[in-house]
């Protein structure tokens, strides 16, 4: 690539960045101009999205400079060339979902991880709390949702409470609330990861004593066959919108060679992806805990348990293993990574 040999001028952080990308460059150049025929089309879609991850970081650090008219260049012809044959929206729309994101979660796996370490922590601390003190589950739940179980206990239907609203006003209610906890989980990262810590051991500590509350009253089982129905979903959620607010306040304490606000930026970004990407989970948990955990009492366990381990392979699937897939596929690219 000719165009982009040293120059008097340009710094050596330039020629570095460069080098580092110099090959990955070349065969957007042999795409765009219709010669690489052996790329294919997931991978045309990675190499692209990182293209424009390249172009932000160079619009930011060498605005003026010949690296970033170059990439800019690039960047239009090979849009040309990928969409040229689909709509703009519904190509953009395929690619995030088969491409992006899962990427994004391969490159990020580290966070959910210790996301989903601070969860389970938690939720060991809300059993053990619960266990030691009898008057933490009330501290933790409130009196009027204690007592309302333990009478609905008494009548013989420990999950009543999912029958207590119309379902139309629970799914809209319900949903809208795991949206705004999973953006509360991502939004609060940006106190240095702290405020999602938070989010992250309170709802450990809730589930954790909610259902060290049930074993002590003898419906564990009807507890998990009813509650994991729509949980399963929920609950994991909830771990990788935690996993997006590590992601966002990680780039604020580690913003490696990015200055610390441009670190943050994508930081942001990335985690705002992986958070848009949950909704039609929460939209998903929304309805089976609307629609069909009030039914839980009355379905076979082998229905409900079809469901909690459907749920679980979902999860697991797209969410885990699609992304190291995705990753391998393209494993001789940058995989986007959290600042």
């Amino acid at each position: 690539m000719g165009a982009l040999c040293f120059i008097p001028g340009t710094t050596m952080r330039e020629v570095a960045f460069i080098a580092r990308n110099r090959e990955k460059w070349r065969r957007l150049e042999q795409l765009a101009a219709q010669q690489g025929q052996d790329i294919t089309p997931d991978e045309a879609s990675a190499l692209y999205i990182e293209l424009n991850d390249d172009l932000s970081y160079a619009r930011t650090f060498y605005p003026g400079a010949q690296v970033t008219a170059y990439l800019n260049t690039l960047a239009a012809g090979l849009h040309r060339r990928i969409y040229r044959n689909q709509r703009t929206g519904l190509g953009r729309f395929i690619t995030f979902w088969k491409t992006e994101l899962p990427l994004l979660l391969a490159g990020t796996r580290h966070q959910l991880v210790l996301s989903a370490a601070i969860f389970l922590t938690a939720v060991m601390i809300g059993g053990l709390s619960a266990h030691y003190d009898t008057t933490f589950t009330r501290l933790i739940l409130g009196d009027g949702y204690v007592d309302m179980t333990l009478e609905n206990i008494k009548e013989g239907k420990p999950m009543a409470v999912y029958g207590s609203s119309g379902m139309m006003d629970m799914f809209f209610g319900i949903t809208l609330n795991n949206i705004m906890v999973s953006f509360y989980a991502f939004a609060l990262g940006v106190l240095l990861s702290y405020g999602t810590w938070l989010i992250l051991v309170q709802n450990g500590i809730m589930l954790g004593a909610f259902q060290y509350f049930m074993y002590q009253q003898g419906v564990l089982r009807e507890s998990l066959l009813a509650i994991w129905l729509h949980g399963t979903v929920e609950i994991s959620c909830i771990v990788i919108a935690g996993s997006a607010g590590l992601v966002m306040g990680n780039s604020i304490l580690f913003p490696g060679t990015y200055t610390r606000l441009a670190s943050f930026r994508r930081g942001a970004l990335q985690g705002m992806k992986i958070v848009v990407g949950l909704v039609p989970c929460f939209i998903l948990a929304g309805f089976i805990e609307s629609f069909i955990t009030r039914r839980s009492a009355d379905m076979h366990p082998a229905v409900n348990l079809s469901i909690i381990f459907g749920s679980l392979a979902f999860i697991i699937g797209y969410f885990i293993l699609y992304p190291y897939h995705v990753q391998r596929t393209h494993g001789n690219h940058r995989t986007p990574q959290a600042a």
